[in-house]
Parts: structure tokens; sequence; C-alpha cells
């Protein structure tokens, strides 16, 4: 359970580091410049023009390793380890940036002594700040003082999970519960020493940092005395938001006007990693034009001599939060194919909601082999460029599909944007079952990073070039 200490620490850390990596690094081009019997042909001032790339470098490093963690989650070891992984990295890239872009004046032995001076000040800070923290936790000065309001099964289980997840420790002073007649009961060690009516009588007479609501949604009512007087004594209230027996991913409160809004969210991504997967999407994508934009032609090309009919097949597909947008592929099959899907409906070999069979009469002779390879895709690409799509995410479906779902977990997968590859398409892709294929999209979602983006573009590579289960 993290508090505003927590985050206090982290911020202080953070401007710690700012002014130990710059004070690293000013000592380290003095000792060179001052200390040094050729120190003389070092310019000082020079040198201080890469203080902002450093410390983006090392703070950036630094935050990658996990070194602004709170103590509980963090060994002393722990932290020296990742301020050793954060320094050298950052190092190895500023060495790196100098030989490419050929910058002589820069000393490396400034570099080196300012590897070993910023390594022992950062860790030592953090060496510090975890003894502190756990002398806080023996002595119990640094323990959050509460009071729960209510004694049923929910106070027990928020009375347990307080304890094991407090950061900085905590006391449970008491209980309050609505019921007179439960006064001077005892809650796994903590005992009920009052009524809601008693609030303002039980703030005079103990420290109390915050109070806690857990009592069942249809007792809420009774605790609104509860906020009115953490209102007015400026104590911390929280409550229990599990208003309803939901498994949610996020819980967090926004504002509309003055009316606060309490938001369960079953899918919760990190904007900051969503807006870096879509630079990256742009980036990856524009980059790799010059060499798909001929391969496309070659294809465009042979689908026209081919077969009558247009190069590209558009068909709105059903996208992010249920949006439709027209996905476009190579057309791999006759023209006019879709007119024709009743007539071989009773074919499908495909589980679920898909239609797939292994011979398709649709087919053309160029569509059977840019299917395989994949290379039907590639106009998607424009969908990614436009924003409709991603290069990682669960496949777009047609609305026929769509239709066709029973359940409404399957509809979690409009969620999160579309791609052109997934879990699925490196796990046997047609070949699979349905109900496989939807777990497997459910995994992407609840567990999604970019570090699991850049694995399935990776594993993708392979499961184009030596394609299986590709009707």
């Amino acid at each position: 359970m993290y508090d505003d200490r927590t985050v206090e620490l982290g911020r202080t850390l953070f401007l710690l580091d700012i002014l130990l990596t710059t004070g690293a690094f000013i000592m380290a081009v003095w000792i060179r410049v001052y200390w040094m019997a050729d120190g003389g042909d070092v310019d000082f001032y020079s040198h201080l023009y890469f203080i902002p790339l450093l410390l983006a470098l090392v703070v950036g490093f630094l935050s990658y390793f996990d070194a602004y963690k709170g103590p509980s989650e963090m060994r002393a070891l722990k932290y020296i380890w990742a301020v050793f992984r954060g320094v050298a990295l950052s190092i190895g890239v500023l060495l790196a940036l100098l030989f490419l872009l050929r910058i002589h004046y820069v000393s490396r032995a400034v570099i080196i002594g300012f590897s070993g001076l910023a390594f022992v000040a950062l860790a030592g800070v953090r060496v510090v700040v975890r003894r502190y923290f756990v002398r806080s936790i023996k002595s119990g000065a640094t323990s959050i003082r509460a009071i729960i309001i209510g004694t049923g099964e929910r106070a027990k289980e928020l009375s347990l999970k307080l304890r094991e997840q407090a950061e900085w420790g905590i006391k449970i002073i008491g209980h309050l519960d609505p019921d007179p007649q439960r006064v001077g009961w005892e809650i796994l060690g903590a005992p009920v020493i009052g009524t809601i009516d008693d609030i303002h009588r039980i703030l005079k007479e103990h420290v109390v940092d915050e109070i806690i609501i857990a009592i069942p949604r249809s007792l809420l009512a009774d605790a609104e005395p509860i906020a009115y007087a953490c209102e007015e004594e400026g104590i911390k209230l929280r409550f229990m938001a599990d208003v309803f027996s939901l498994n949610v991913a996020r819980v967090r409160l926004t504002q509309a006007g003055d009316l606060p809004l309490l938001n369960l969210e079953p899918v919760a991504q990190d904007e900051g990693a969503l807006l870096f997967k879509r630079c990256f999407d742009l980036v990856v994508t524009l980059l790799s034009m010059p060499v798909v934009l001929p391969i496309m032609g070659i294809v465009a090309l042979a689908i026209k001599l081919d077969s009558p009919g247009p190069v590209l097949f558009i068909q709105q597909r059903v996208g992010l939060k249920k949006r439709l947008f027209p996905m476009m592929k190579f057309r791999s099959m006759c023209d006019r194919a879709e007119d024709k899907l009743c007539e071989i409906e009773h074919l499908n070999q495909a589980e679920g909601p898909i239609f797939k069979i292994t011979d398709d009469p649709r087919i053309t002779r160029v569509g059977r082999f840019i299917r395989k390879t994949s290379l039907d895709e590639l106009p998607q690409l424009f969908n990614v460029i436009r924003g409709e799509m991603s290069l990682v995410g669960p496949r777009p479906m047609s609305i026929r599909d769509v239709d066709l779902f029973d359940k409404g977990i399957q509809r979690k997968r409009f969620s999160v944007k579309p791609g052109l590859t997934c879990i699925w398409q490196i796990s046997g892709r047609s070949n699979l079952p349905f109900d496989k294929w939807l777990e497997l999209d459910l995994q992407y979602i609840e567990t999604w990073c970019l570090w699991l983006d850049f694995k399935i573009l990776f594993k993708t590579i392979p499961a184009v070039l030596f394609p299986k289960g590709a009707w």
C-alpha cells in the first residue's frame, strides 16, 4: 500500500540524482583539469555542455531499472545493482555517441572518473534511504495510525491486507461500527472503540492519520457523519472501492466539475507507454516504407495480371471500442468474393464465429501465395499510419464474425487497438481453435507491456518466413 511518503521519497531521490549527477560530473572535470599533470589541455567549460545529455541518460536508465521504487520493494543490494546498471549503460551510450559523432575534445578520463563518483554517490544515497526506512519501521515512528469503520468480513480482510502491505507500517487504533452492541469487541487484535456517532470524541482523544470505511454499500449512508468529521478536522478519508465484486485493473478518482467520479477500469494501460507505442509504430512503419513500397508494387502488379478486379480489398472491420474502420488488404480472392460466402458457408472448418476453409475456391493463384507469406497484410501499414491499427494487437475482425459472438468476454478484445500481429500469429495461426485464439488475445491484453510487443515482433519474423497454419 503506497502512501504519500513513498511518492515524496521518489521525488526526493529524483532531485538528489540530478544534483549528485551534476556534482559528480563537475567534480570529475575539475579533478582532470586541476589535479592531473596534463589537465591544462582539457577545456573545463566545453565539458559542461554535456551535463543535460548525461542527466537524461542517467535518470532515464535509473528509472528503467527501478531505482526509484519504494524501499519496501528494494533491498539495499537491489538498489546498488540498479544504480550500477543505470550508470554503466549511460556511460556506454555516451561513449558510443562520442565515437559516432567524432567528438574528441571530451576527456575519456573525465567520463571514467564521473562513472565512479556517480555510482558511489547515487548508490550511497539509496543505502542511506533504505537504512532510514528500516529504522523507521522498527521504531514505529512513521507508522500510519488508522481507524477502520466496520467490523464485518470486509473490515477483517482490509485489516489483514493493511498489516501485510503497509509500506511504512500501520497501527490499527480500533474500529467503529454503526451497531452499539459491538462496542468492546476485538477484531484481529484491534478493539471496537465506539460507534459512528462517537467520531468527534474519538478524533479528539487519539492521534489519527486516516480513517478507512469498510462497511457494506447498503450501510454507506450511515457513514456520512464520518465524512463530515474528517473534512472538519483535516483527516484523510479512504473507503474500500470494491463497491461491486469486479476484477478491475485500476481504480482511480476523477472529477466532472465539482462532482467526484470513481473509475473502475477492467483494462488499464499506462498512457505514457501507449504514447511510446504509437510513436514506435509510426517510426518503424515509416522507416520500412523504402523497402515495403517496391514489394507492394510487385504484388499489386501480380494481382492485376492474375485475375480481374481491384488490387486492394477494403472491408469494414471492428476496431478499438468497437468502432468501424476500413481495413486494407491485397485482394487474394476473386472479385466480389463476399457475395459468394453464403454459397460455401456450410463448408466452414473453423470453430466459433470465424469462417475458414482449407481450399477456399474463391482464392486466386497469386492470392494463395500472398496469404501464405502474409504479403496480403502489407497495406495495413497504412492503417497503422492512420492510427486505426498498431503493429501489435489482436487481429481486427469482420462485422459478420463479431455479430456471432455469444459471450461478453469475447468483446473485451476491443478494449485495445487491433494490430498486424499478436500472440496468435506466433502460436499456430489458423491451426488454433477460436477459443484458444481468444484466450491468447485476452492474455495479451491483461499482460501487455512494451517488452511484450518487442518480443512478439521479433518472433513474428520466423512465423512469416516459415509459415505454419496460414490459410
